[in-house]
Formats: structure tokens, sequence, C-alpha cells
């Protein structure tokens, strides 16, 4: 019968006190007494030697540049953005209409998903390029039209529109911009520019825009159709927000720990509206003066039979709309509530869009659906083009990545985006935009 070794005893090698021997024999692990410790789980002394690696201490970054390249997410972009911003312009930016419930719940809208992946798929590249209204844009989003842009930062609508046409994406333009058409055409040669329109009571007036527009090479009309009054943006009403920022007592004090951009307002050409006559006074009253409340779809059809390039329609919230203005001409169409600040409690887009998608289809139209409002993250981009979408437009995202460190802010913007949605389509299993479909999204119920 063979003898069985004691697990708990380590038998010791034949002729152990022998170096040569000791050295012949093969290496046996230690075998622990029941209940003893691992030796690297027992307390020593450090060596140096061990520590260095760990002692990596780097040089405090205060650039621009190492601030926005620690912006991880568009929300702390946000937060660079409300350091650096005067209340009221950030307010301006930042908030929505009456109790902002519209804006919460279109936030709250793409949180409110499931992902749903598949595995066992080759995502080693992923290619984020689609078409849009007749032309590849290397991302499946483009820049948003917003007023006043050079209010947030003085480098305003050209920032954007050269950070657009570096990322190969659209940029727009608005009728309130704060740079004219042709300044934003030579700021950006290559850019695929767009404009947008609001109509206002003159007609001659919208004419002598379309024909600038046209002229300066801009091949989409994009015209807004949610504004036949201004909503109640009660952030502005209460920071007592004018057009262009009064200096008060109130305002002085803000600027005293915000010196960076009262510098650049005052060092810079006055802000106006590029588009339109010298105004002061509230943007409130300026919708209400000049923007035309009387607006039909037979204005649609004059700028249809007006405007040569792409038209699209923004500001649809509901499945007939949608229908109408395509049967009206429109190329494509923009669900958007404004970014809540007109109605408060509008449709959400993105609640919205199954069934615009769906009705189209059944259509057989050809129109492109765009999505806006509530997006902070590509993830939310990834999400709309997932049920149905065929484009995005960001706005706030892009104001925020402005105000935090002007075009290298939105630079980083369009990064965090750009990184967002290949890492979630890849997480998906998914290479390319035209892949996505709503069997990859599921809205969970509230």
């Amino acid at each position: 019968m063979t003898d069985t070794l004691d697990p708990k005893i380590t038998a010791a090698p034949a002729n152990a006190g022998s170096d040569q021997n000791v050295a012949q024999q093969p290496r046996t692990a230690v075998v622990q007494k029941s209940g003893g410790q691992p030796p690297a789980l027992k307390r020593r002394i450090p060596k140096v030697s061990d520590l260095a690696p760990l002692m990596q201490f780097k040089k405090p970054e205060f650039s621009k540049s190492a601030r926005l390249k620690r912006a991880s997410t568009i929300w702390e972009l946000r937060e660079i953005a409300k350091r650096r911003t005067p209340q009221a312009p950030f307010d301006y930016t930042d908030g929505a209409a009456e109790e902002e419930i519209t804006l919460r719940r279109a936030r709250q809208a793409f949180q409110d998903i499931e992902f749903r992946p598949g595995i066992l798929r080759d995502v080693s590249r992923i290619d984020l390029r689609t078409e849009i209204l007749g032309k590849e844009s290397r991302l499946p989003f483009g820049i948003a039209p917003t007023g006043f842009t050079r209010m947030m930062q003085s480098e305003g609508e050209y920032a954007g529109s050269q950070a657009a046409e570096a990322a190969g994406i659209p940029y727009t333009l608005s009728t309130m911009g704060t740079a004219s058409i042709e300044d934003v055409a030579a700021a950006a040669p290559n850019g695929r520019n767009w404009f947008q329109l609001y109509l206002w009571t003159d007609r001659d007036r919208s004419l002598e825009l379309i024909e600038r527009a046209a002229k300066a090479g801009n091949d989409t009309l994009m015209v807004t159709v949610d504004t036949a009054v201004a909503g109640a943006r009660l952030r502005d009403v209460r920071n007592g927000m004018t057009i262009p920022p009064a200096l008060t007592l109130k305002t002085v004090l803000d600027a005293s720990y915000r010196p960076a951009w009262w510098f650049n307002f005052l060092t810079h050409e006055p802000l106006t509206f590029a588009s339109l006559s010298r105004y002061t006074g509230t943007v409130a009253d300026l919708i209400n003066s000049m923007f035309d409340p009387t607006l039909t779809y037979e204005d649609l059809d004059w700028l249809r039979e007006t405007w040569k390039g792409k038209l699209v329609v923004k500001g649809i919230q509901t499945v007939e709309d949608a229908r109408r203005v395509v049967d009206h001409g429109a190329d494509g169409i923009i669900l958007s509530n404004h970014g809540g600040r007109q109605l408060d409690r509008a449709p959400i887009p993105f609640h919205l869009l199954p069934e615009v998608t769906s009705a189209l289809k059944a259509d057989n139209s050809k129109a492109e659906v765009i999505l806006d409002t509530g997006i902070m993250s590509g993830a939310d981009i990834v999400a709309a083009l997932a049920l149905g979408a065929d484009f995005a437009l960001i706005g706030r995202a892009y104001l925020y990545g402005l105000m935090a460190g002007g075009r290298e802010g939105v630079d980083r913007t369009i990064q965090i985006l750009e990184k967002d949605m290949t890492r979630t389509m890849a997480l998906l299993g998914v290479s390319k935009v035209s892949d996505l479909n709503p069997d990859h999204v599921r809205l969970l119920q509230r």
C-alpha cells in the first residue's frame, strides 16, 4: 500500500542540506496550513522600486485646451459654460418656456430607453457617414440654428460654422444670427451651409434673405413654423434679458468673476442681428412685432416655388402636419418643439418619431426626417437613428461647447458626440448607420 502525504505538511527533498541537490530539485508549491495567509497578502515595508511607478505627479494645467479635454460629456461642458458665462446669456441658452416641463421631458425621453445589443458582429470599424438631403455628411448630425449666438461667446456663428466645416457636417445659420449670411459663407467656404428662415410680415424682406442665401451657396432652406408668438421664457424675464445685454448693477456684479466674457463682449463689434435692422429690446418683443402669425400652407407653397434648393420645415409636432408639409413640397421635416422654448407641455419629438416615420413610409414618401430637442449625448443620436430618424440637429449641446471655449469648445462637443456614437454602435453590434433599426431600441414604460 502506497504511503500518502498529509497535505498540511510540506515534504522536504532528500539531501536538503546540499546546495547542489537543492538546485537540481524541481520547485514545489508550498502548501499553506489550514487558515494560513498567502504570501502576497502578508504585510511588508514597500520598496522604493515598487512605489516609483505609482508616483506620477503631473504638473497642473490651466489652459483652455486642457480644461476642455477634461470634459468627457456634454453635461461637463455645460458646467464649464455656466462658470464662464454671465447668468443672463447662459440662461437664455439653458432655459425653456414657462415651467420648462417640455425640456425635462425631452431629455427624459432619451433616458427612458433600453438598448438591445447584438453579439458576435464585426465592429472593428464603425462608419458614421450618412446622406442627408442629397449630400453626404461625415456624421449623422448637424448644428441647429440658434439666435444671437455671439451673445453666448464672441466667436459665435464663426466658431460653429468653422467647426462644422472641419467635421464635415452641415451648419445652419439663423435669421436671428449675429453673423451675416455672406460672412458665414466666407468664414467656412468649404462647409455645407444651410439657412433657417423666419417668415416676416414684410415678404419683400423675406425674399431678400432667400436670395442672399442662395447666392451665398446655401443648398438648404429651413423654415421654422412654430413661432406664431413668442413663448414665455421666464428665466429671461427674471434676468431682465435684453438685446444687447444691458450693463446694470446686477450684470456688473455678475461680470466681476467672469471677466473673460465681458472683455470679449466689450472689445468686439457690438452685437446685432445680422439679418435684421438694429434692434433694442427683448427677444419676445421682437418675435411678436416682426414675425408673421398669419402663416398658412399657401405661404409654404410660395416658399417651395421661390426656393430652388432643398426645403425643410422645422417645428413639426403632429403626424398630420408632417404629412401635409410633405404634400406641399417639403423635402424634409424637422420634428422639433423649439427646444421647449415655445409651448410648454408640447409633444416630445423622440416620442413622436416612430409614428411619423411609419406614416410617411405608408405614404411612400421620400421626405427625410430630422430630429432635435433634448439631445445631450451621442447615444441619444444613435437611439433617434434607430427609431427612424435620418439625421439629428444639436442646439444647446453645441452652445455649451461654445460658451465653454469658443471654437475649441465646439470642436470638443463634436468630438464627444462622435466618440459616444462610435462606442454605442460598437456595443450594439452595429458597424454603420444604415444598419440601425427599431429592434435596437426598446421604449420603457414609466
